[in-house]
């Protein structure tokens, strides 16, 4: 990884980040998308769907890949 370019040090930082976040973001829309199948796509009365919701906020997902999803 430590090479001389200060460029290829960021790559692998970058790379190693992405690589987390997008974990996190696909691991959030496959609790909606499976909350959404179960009891619908209404928060008030799904529950599942709720808590999905508030878990995806607090990961910072993206609110386009949450209306995408529901």
């Amino acid at each position: 990884m430590a090479g001389h370019s200060k460029w290829a040090n960021i790559k692998h930082k970058k790379e190693r980040a992405d690589a987390k976040k997008g974990k996190v973001i696909s691991r959030c829309a496959k609790e909606i998308i499976s909350a959404v199948k179960q009891g619908g796509a209404d928060p008030k009365a799904n529950t599942k769907l709720r808590l999905a919701l508030q878990k995806a906020k607090v990961a910072n997902v993206p609110s386009d890949v949450i209306e995408r999803n529901i």
